[in-house]
């Protein structure tokens, strides 16, 4: 690229518009007189090439290259240099295709510059680039060498020539690298200092305090969710046990109302026979009085065989519609007695256990006071050893009142045991006088016995018969009950499910047929109810929600076609989105991207479609919903996962909030609401317990039709057992009403009692050895204590503490027993009180057997009574020998009648009033416990929800195997510990802790980062002082040979020069370089001893050398010769001519 015009306009002393053409490729000279505008020529070019340095073109400042610095009205100075670009070779990078560039540089009054190339506007970077890419470096202008140049290489030191060989070098921007590097090392040094100081001093102090009291709030919340599980439990047991109670009390009430409705019935129904009776009474007079007065036996004979006909009729309805409820009676009586078999086994297990504990408490109780006794005792002794006083009125003092104490339980245990021999020996005598007569009546109640085991076996094979006919007593009242506790328990569920609907209303999807014979199995559904969620990850509800968005309530069809056809004519109520299998295309993550986000925060990160269920046709519908969004437990993970370059996908947290890998964030309060996905699950649940249910109960119906069918043949065979366990009954009351039973009872009696009062014997004589013993080792006790007091007093004392010792943990195992034991207590009376209330329940039933077994009996008698009279009647009738007697008769028999009704009425009567009080109690029970359900309901508000898992096995509220006891006084505790933490936590040190660990962390990596730093750059100035070592060897070489060489050029002969090290050491090359010439084979020791014009060629010479060592397209000279002869010129003229092809040199010469 060579200049071929220079157009200089306003530049420093050209005014006008000047134009310079015809430049030789090679070699341009400017020539004139001093003060001409030589220089300015070379100056314009420089300001054109974008030179910063002004004292290079000799100006302080922009405004001094304008024109008499704007003073004669020129205002701007612009210079213009068109460059040949014919050789492409050499061309600036960007304008190969140009064949000329034109550069222009304009500046105006103020300072303003601008830049143009080819006519258009240009930055000046721009232009720089354009000529640093031929290599016109105007930053560092070794191509300029202008005035004065000469004359200060010549006045250089060692150093500053070395500075001109490392400019050469291009080594002497390491040097400033390396001052901004050591500055740079000696700020982070001192950031480290800061940063070190900082952890040490405020972070890692501040730190220890928030970790202990972040370990404070972790077991305070850990505290607050110990407290607020066992007050759910303990409230859970006392809500259980209320709502038992209510059933229970209802079912009592209801039971005694249908009772007290069915005596109400009863006495209703026995008024209407006596008034029947009355009329019956009235119509016997009346025939009587009819007859007395007609005086004809005939008509009155056939008169009352026709109404002894009637009321046989009459009675075999009465008594087979008696018979069918006593049956039914006595059948509930069967159910009862097993209930209370088993009530009563149950109150034989509690009481044995209650016995058992009353036994171990007795005998810790008799311990405990055995040890206290043994204190009281012992303290005694020692009070009345030390100070020979008895601490209690009335004693004697020490060893002498124990040893009083010791032969009054001698004596009164053999007292005790004389006594019992006597009354043995008294009890013996009336066995021996009463146990023939009691073996006699063995012997008469054997018939008796006999045959009550006879009758026993027989209702043995009846009830043997009823098994194998798959006879269950209770079974029809049960599957009655389960009946009606399954219609409750559907509408329950029915109301559930529809309170669930009318919550995710929008759900529901519903269209006609589009076409005839349309299979629905096409239509899979709505994307909500097409996938399941586990109760352990419903915790994810609302993400999964947030996660589908919209698409949760796409519908999901197998084909296009179908889409179109339920779009078209399905009549869709809303509009909606539908989804085809066969065309949706679905992205689901890889499972790289997946394994990287969780071992990015493992056990933190799962994929949204693990953790629904769904089925395999549809998975390509779950994979184009849930895919590919990552779920994740909080923000930070999900900061973490999402902007990660090797996942890069989108994540929700639990919250709801979304984080997208494109940057947007979006989320903010949590819904007020349960989740759609929650709701949806109960209601699935709720459909299928509801499908459950109403299975079960059409397979009840089913098998209670079946039941009825076999009822015929087992109501017959019961009957029959009715009959025989009625006939043991009498048969065991017979026995026991015998005289002979009570005498074998007393013999019985006598007997045990005999037994017992030798085993008071044996203990009372065991009682009296050991009071004997007692005496004893008083006695001893007493002539050791003569002997050796101080020592005794001693023992004593060491005695007295280890028995206080025992008596305090004696003393705590009791307070332990009592409390079991009174539970045991509670639940002993509970069993028992259920089993009076069984009994009582029994005994109705049997005095209401008893009572339909003696009207029954009456009725039969009444029946052959008046089957006797219908019997006499006719044949009075056919003997025509009627008597009026009759009348009298059959009036007596109504009245006896009537007058056992009234009495029945009365009794059932009394039954009925306490029926009632019974009835309004169990009201009062009732409400009350509805009551407490209602109080605990409304203090607790998560009753609510969970109260369907209360004492299920498997849950948080199962009570089995639990000390509800154990657990109450737990939960006291727990809540005073709680109270007690709740005072002294910190509850803001989490997100302090959490603060300041970031800070922490934050600094600890800005101190790895600045360690590295200072690390890379301690290791870049190394490698940058061995690059420059070794690129100032290079370039020393290369320009002090050329150096030699120029010199011997300009000034022939024996004559070089050269550049050497300080000292001539070139280990010290970095110290500096000093020149050395030899003129005619000598060597000069310095350059003062040369003339003025070889010191010019010298300097020149070094000069040229430097040139060549970075040779560029082009140069500029201003009168650089000044100092030499005509003959020296025209050297550098060869020189430049040989050494410089292909550059262009501009000269000023004078």
């Amino acid at each position: 690229m060579r200049i071929i015009e220079l157009i200089i306009d306003g530049f420093k002393s050209y005014q006008v518009r000047t134009v310079i053409s015809g430049w030789d490729d090679s070699f341009n000279a400017v020539t004139g007189l001093n003060g001409s505008g030589k220089s300015n020529i070379l100056d314009s070019i420089a300001f054109v090439l974008g030179i910063s340095n002004m004292a290079t073109v000799r100006a302080q400042n922009l405004q001094d290259l304008i024109y008499k610095r704007g003073q004669a009205g020129v205002t701007k100075a612009s210079v213009t240099i068109v460059f040949d670009n014919a050789d492409k070779t050499k061309s600036p990078i960007g304008f190969e295709e140009y064949a000329q560039i034109s550069v222009t540089r304009q500046i105006v009054i103020g300072g303003t510059s601008k830049y143009l190339i080819n006519g258009h506007r240009a930055q000046q970077q721009t232009v720089q680039n354009l000529f640093q890419s031929v290599g016109l470096n105007i930053n560092n202008p070794n191509f300029i060498i202008m005035q004065g140049r000469i004359t200060k290489v010549l006045n250089m030191k060692s150093a500053e020539i070395l500075a001109m060989i490392e400019e050469a070098a291009g080594t002497r921007m390491f040097e400033d690298r390396k001052d901004k590097a050591n500055k740079t090392m000696a700020k982070k040094e001192m950031k480290v200092k800061e940063i070190e100081a900082l952890l040490a001093e405020e972070i890692e102090p501040k730190l220890d305090k928030l970790r202990g009291e972040k370990r404070a709030w972790l077991d305070y919340q850990k505290t607050q969710a110990e407290l607020e599980r066992l007050t759910r439990v303990v409230v859970a047991a006392d809500y259980l046990r209320a709502g038992e109670k209510v059933r229970t009390a209802n079912e009592e009430h209801d039971a005694k109302r249908a009772k007290v409705d069915h005596l109400q019935n009863n006495a209703a129904k026995l008024s209407r026979e006596i008034e029947h009776l009355d009329e019956d009474a009235q119509g016997v007079r009346a025939l009587r009085d009819q007859e007395m007065r007609k005086g004809g036996r005939f008509q009155e004979l056939e008169n009352q065989v026709k109404e002894h006909s009637h009321e046989l009729v009459r009675l075999a309805t009465v008594l087979d519609l008696k018979k069918t409820s006593l049956s039914e009676v006595e059948q509930r009586k069967g159910d009862a007695q097993k209930a209370i078999r088993t009530l009563e086994k149950q109150v034989a297990e509690k009481k044995a256990r209650l016995e058992k504990l009353q036994a171990k408490y007795d005998k810790a109780k008799a311990d405990c006071d055995q040890q206290t006794k043994e204190v009281e005792l012992k303290e005694e002794l020692l009070s009345a050893l030390q100070t020979g006083v008895a601490s209690r009125e009335g004693q004697d003092a020490g060893y002498q009142g124990q040893l009083h104490e010791a032969r009054n339980r001698a004596t009164a245990a053999s007292t005790e045991h004389e006594q019992a021999r006597l009354k043995i020996a008294h009890l013996q005598k009336q066995i021996d006088q009463d146990e023939p007569r009691a073996k006699k009546a063995k012997a008469q109640n054997a018939g008796l016995v006999n045959g009550l085991e006879s009758l026993r076996k027989q209702a043995d094979k009846l009830e043997a018969d009823l098994s194998s006919l798959g006879f269950d007593p209770g079974l029809e009242e049960r599957m009655r009950a389960r009946e009606t506790n399954l219609d409750k328990a559907i509408r329950k569920l029915r109301e559930q499910a529809d309170g669930l609907k009318r919550k995710v209303a929008n759900v529901d999807f519903h269209y006609t047929d589009p076409s005839a014979n349309f299979d629905r199995s096409k239509v899979k559904g709505l994307i909500a109810q097409l996938f399941t969620l586990d109760k352990d990850k419903s915790m994810a509800g609302t993400a999964l929600e947030i996660c589908a968005g919209g698409r949760l309530y796409n519908v999901v069809v197998d084909t296009a076609d179908t889409a179109t056809q339920l779009l078209q004519n399905g009549r869709l109520k809303k509009r909606v989105t539908i989804i085809p299998l066969n065309k949706i295309s679905a992205f689901k993550a890889s499972a790289e991207k997946i394994a990287q986000a969780q071992n990015i925060a493992p056990g933190k990160v799962d994929l949204a479609l693990s953790l629904v269920g769904y089925d395999d046709q549809v998975s390509k519908a779950m994979d184009f919903v849930f895919g590919n969004t990552l779920i994740c437990q909080d923000a930070e993970t999900a900061k973490k996962v999402t902007f990660n370059p090797a996942v890069r996908l989108k994540s929700v947290t639990l919250q709801g909030d979304v984080y997208d890998p494109s940057g947007t964030l979006s989320g903010g309060s949590s819904p007020n609401s349960n989740s759609v996905l929650v709701v949806l699950q109960q209601l699935n649940e709720v459909t299928k317990d509801l499908h459950t249910q109403e299975q079960e109960l059409q397979q009840l119906r089913q098998q209670m039709q079946s039941e009825q069918q076999k009822s015929a043949t087992i109501k017959s065979v019961k009957q029959e057992l009715d009959l025989k366990m009625h006939e043991i009954m009498l048969a065991e009351d017979q026995i026991k009403g015998n005289s002979s039973s009570s005498i074998i009872a007393a013999v019985d009696e006598a007997q045990a009692s005999v037994a017992q009062l030798k085993n008071d014997m044996t203990a009372l004589k065991a009682k009296e050895a050991e009071a004997r013993k007692d005496v004893k080792r008083i006695e001893k006790d007493m002539a050791d204590f003569n002997k050796n007091k101080d020592s005794k007093i001693k023992e004593l004392e060491m005695s007295l503490d280890d028995l206080k010792d025992n008596l305090a943990k004696t003393t705590a195992a009791v307070k332990a027993l009592q409390k079991e034991l009174q539970d045991a207590k509670l639940e002993s009376e509970q069993a028992a009180s259920d089993l009076t209330t069984a009994q009582e329940q029994l005994n109705e039933m049997q005095t209401n057997i008893e009572a339909q077994t003696a009207e029954l009996a009456s009725l039969n008698e009444e029946e052959v009574q008046i089957k006797s009279q219908h019997d006499t009647a006719q044949a009075e009738l056919e003997d025509e020998k009627a008597k009026l007697t009759s009348f009298n008769e059959e009036l007596r028999e109504l009245d006896a009648a009537k007058a056992r009704k009234s009495k029945q009425i009365t009794e059932e009567s009394l039954e009925a009033q306490k029926l009632a009080h019974a009835v309004e109690k169990a009201q009062k029970d009732s409400a009350a416990a509805a009551q407490l359900v209602q109080a605990l309901e409304k203090e607790h508000d998560w009753i609510a929800d969970n109260k369907d898992q209360f004492g299920r096995p498997g849950t948080a509220y199962d009570f089995h195997g639990k000390n509800l006891s154990e657990s109450r006084a737990t939960l006291k505790n727990v809540t005073e510990r709680f109270q007690g933490m709740k005072k002294k936590i910190n509850p803001k040190v989490m997100p302090m802790i959490d603060s300041v660990e970031k800070k922490e962390a934050s600094l600890k990596n800005m101190l790895r980062t600045v360690v590295r730093d200072k690390k890379k750059i301690e290791e870049t100035i190394v490698t940058l002082d061995e690059y420059k070592k070794e690129a100032l060897l290079k370039t020393w070489t290369k320009v002090t040979q050329d150096f030699g060489n120029i010199f011997s050029d300009l000034l022939p002969g024996k004559n070089t020069a050269k550049l050497v090290p300080v000292g001539e050491d070139q280990s010290r090359i970095q110290e500096g370089l000093e020149v050395k010439v030899c003129l005619g084979g000598i060597w000069k020791a310095g350059l003062s001893e040369l003339s003025g014009g070889q010191r010019s060629l010298i300097a020149l010479s070094l000069i040229l050398a430097l040139l060549q060592f970075k040779p560029a397209p082009m140069y500029i000279l201003d009168e650089v010769d000044a100092a030499l002869d005509l003959s020296h010129t025209q050297n550098i003229g060869r020189l430049i001519k040989t050494r410089f092809k292909g550059s262009q040199f501009i000269v000023d010469q004078v």
